[in-house]
């Protein structure tokens, strides 16, 4: 299978202005890939730079130097240069993320979220409900909260949220970030099942796993981040 991302050279630190403009060094020279239908499990300890990497991915976070390159469509483009708006149609089209805490507008309801993803990933309104309601069914949400915002739910709740919202989508790079944290095992399996349907329609998949049973399931290989590691 042909790679859909693609790092080179990937650096990051953080300036610390409160401490003087001391710099502190997070990664650099990240380089691997990640081929359709496969799922790489980033490796190491908390701390090594996982998250962030996952972070300049999805451009939440700026490269200080190297290159995130994405398969869209016919292009290649390079999220660490590429224009705000490129990166917008980017997150709508080709790169999903699930983090580990749900950001959502108020007083929005957990259906309509959900729903509101799945038509952003191009179904239409029939399909986009669908999508919503069999996601939120597979995850075992009650349907007695639908209809209500996640901020009344509890930690797991919204976890199951923010994966069916993930996971409604069409992308072609889904990066998660510690999933199955907040789950309990019947679910962790229900997530489990998720990422091994969208390994079957070609996606790229790149997460971070500190459940070791969920990684030995899921992830096709790992990637040690520590040998990345940043230095002063």
């Amino acid at each position: 299978m042909a790679a859909v991302l693609k790092l080179e050279g990937v650096a990051k630190a953080f300036t610390m202005h409160l401490q003087g403009g001391v710099r502190l060094p997070v990664v650099r020279g990240v380089t691997f890939e990640v081929r359709a239908g496969e799922c790489v499990a980033l490796g190491g300890p908390s701390g090594a730079g996982k998250s962030s990497i996952l972070k300049m991915i999805y451009a939440n976070y700026r490269c200080d130097s190297g290159r995130v390159l994405v398969r869209d469509g016919e292009a290649e483009v390079d999220v660490a240069s590429a224009e705000p708006r490129r990166v917008v149609r980017l997150r709508r089209s080709t790169i999903g993320y699930v983090s580990q805490f749900l950001r959502v507008i108020p007083r929005v309801a957990a259906l309509d979220i959900v729903t509101a993803a799945a038509r952003d990933a191009g179904h239409d309104a029939a399909e986009a409900d669908a999508t919503a309601r069999t996601l939120l069914t597979k995850l075992n949400l009650p349907e007695r909260l639908w209809s209500l915002p996640p901020s009344t739910f509890s930690g797991g709740e919204q976890q199951r949220v923010n994966i069916a919202r993930g996971f409604a989508g069409r992308h072609l790079v889904l990066l998660l970030d510690e999933p199955t944290a907040s789950l309990d095992a019947a679910n962790r399996d229900v997530v489990v099942g998720l990422i091994g349907e969208k390994k079957a329609a070609g996606v790229a998949v790149l997460g971070i796993f500190h459940d070791q049973d969920v990684r030995e399931r899921v992830a096709d290989r790992v990637v040690d981040v520590t040998r990345f590691a940043g230095s002063v």
